[in-house]
């Protein structure tokens, strides 16, 4: 089973490597390496229900001093995730850019950044997390340079890269504080040794500071969505599906794995308010976005927000069952908004290119043009509400009635309100495309190979989430959580 771990790893790389030698071979080799990842992870899922973790030491090196692969349910699920995001992506991105010279420069920082992203979730050791951590930012900045309009996707993109970097600082410096206090940086062996301290704090605060960055958590949001409405609609896809989770990722990793000794009710409270506020204020900045893209970029604002609710929540419920249901219940509602929000980025890039813009007040028509891609983007959206059967339906019945549980009432208020401004903010757009003035003549072709990535994405997220949400708790209740809680 290593082997799955080291072909999940490297296989992003070698392809980049080929796109950057042979060009003019990338639209044909990327949808073979997408598939070939999508089998692999769908494989380690298997591996996984019957083996809790699986871990490798490349070189046979011990875990101390050498680089180690690590899965178990939860970066499984999240490899999956990623895989089929990315899938469904790249053969949208094969018909979306129609400059040659463009998608030459796409391939190879297209394959970068997903091996970025599997190496994160794969890694077992603070500081080749670090090294995956650049990895991921520069080359998702690099991809957001490729937007149509060059000024503003120039300067989206140094935002993204400079807050990046002052983030990846702060995690560095965390991670020579961990070093400098317990000598090792590998997460097995430090999930045995942290104790409450002053230095255990010091180092908690700087990771989870240079992670929160990265995860756009409110106010350090600041990058987000300028990014995300400026890149190229394949691109802000996997920004928003998956670039940010995987930071999520790590902090799950380090509140509930590591630092679980210094972890206090207050610093959980503390997160949880954050949390809150980037569901309403995310919600409302959605819904008064003149912009389709930047609607969905505030969208993950707040979508983000409710990841945060669960940590407090998680905390303070009382046994392992309890806990259990609502990790599951996180899990599902990220891979929810992952697959959600990539089919309606996909969806609004086909709206775009269809009229040759992305503003709210002049999609009017566009439901009798392209029908299709608007009930995607209707789909997804109830998927990102959180309208039965989708994932996030029972994600957010288990968060109140958790919150409920644990006498933390006010969460239950922040989710009612930030459903109301999503459904709102949906509402919105749909009644625009189906306004019945005609819209302007459109400005491009329609991409009617970019729809069906969309619409699948879609469907899968509203109802393959809901409908098979079983498999993912019976995957993480016995052996998913494992260390995790």
């Amino acid at each position: 089973m290593s082997d799955l771990l080291i072909a999940l790893a490297t296989l992003p790389l070698w392809a980049s490597l080929g796109c950057l030698l042979w060009p003019r071979l990338a639209d044909l080799l990327s949808p073979l390496v997408a598939l070939a990842l999508v089998g692999c992870s769908l494989l380690l899922l298997d591996a996984i229900a019957a083996t809790p973790v699986i871990l490798h030491h490349l070189g046979g090196w011990g875990g101390d001093l050498g680089i180690s692969l690590r899965a178990d349910a939860l970066s499984a699920l999240l490899l999956a995730l990623g895989t089929v995001v990315t899938l469904a992506a790249t053969l949208f991105a094969r018909r979306y850019f129609t400059d040659d010279q463009v998608r030459y420069r796409f391939w190879p920082l297209w394959w970068l950044l997903n091996g970025a992203i599997n190496a994160l979730l794969l890694s077992a050791d603070l500081f080749n997390l670090y090294v995956t951590l650049e990895l991921l930012g520069l080359s998702a900045a690099a991809l957001c340079t490729l937007g149509k309009d060059k000024p503003q996707a120039l300067r989206a993109a140094l935002r993204y890269l400079l807050l990046g970097l002052i983030g990846s600082l702060l995690y560095l410096t965390g991670v020579a504080l961990v070093y400098a206090e317990y000598g090792t940086l590998a997460i097995p062996s430090l999930a045995q040794q942290i104790q409450a301290s002053p230095a255990s704090l010091t180092a908690l605060l700087l990771l989870s500071s240079g992670l929160l960055i990265k995860c756009a958590l409110l106010p350090l949001h600041i990058w987000l969505p300028a990014a995300h409405s400026s890149a190229p609609a394949p691109v802000s896809a996997v920004l928003s599906a998956l670039v940010v989770k995987v930071t999520f990722y790590l902090l799950l990793r380090l509140w509930f794995e590591l630092f679980t000794a210094v972890i206090t009710p207050a610093f959980a409270t503390l997160i949880g308010t954050m949390g809150a506020t980037a569901v309403i204020w995310g919600s409302w900045r959605a819904l008064m976005s003149t912009r389709l893209k930047l609607m969905a970029a505030y969208s993950t604002v707040s979508q983000m927000g409710y990841l945060f609710l669960f940590v407090p929540i998680l905390l303070a419920l009382p046994d392992h069952d309890s806990r259990a249901l609502a990790f599951g219940a996180l899990v599902l509602f990220a891979l929810n908004h992952g697959i959600a929000k990539a089919a309606l980025f996909l969806a609004i890039g086909i709206i775009q290119q269809r009229l040759g813009h992305d503003q709210v007040d002049r999609i009017n028509g566009v439901a009798r043009q392209l029908p299709v891609t608007l009930f995607a983007v209707a789909l997804a959206g109830s998927a990102l509400v959180g309208l039965p059967p989708s994932g996030a339906f029972l994600a957010k019945w288990t968060l109140i009635s958790a919150s409920l549980v644990t006498a933390q009432w006010w969460w239950l208020l922040v989710a009612v309100i930030g459903t109301l401004l999503a459904a709102a903010y949906l509402v919105r757009v749909l009644g625009a495309a189906f306004a019945p003035a005609e819209p302007p003549p459109p400005t491009g072709k329609q991409l009617l190979s970019g729809e069906l990535p969309a619409l699948l994405l879609a469907a899968m997220a509203t109802l393959g989430l809901g409908l098979g949400a079983a498999p993912i708790w019976s995957l993480l209740a016995p052996t998913g959580l494992g260390n995790i809680l």
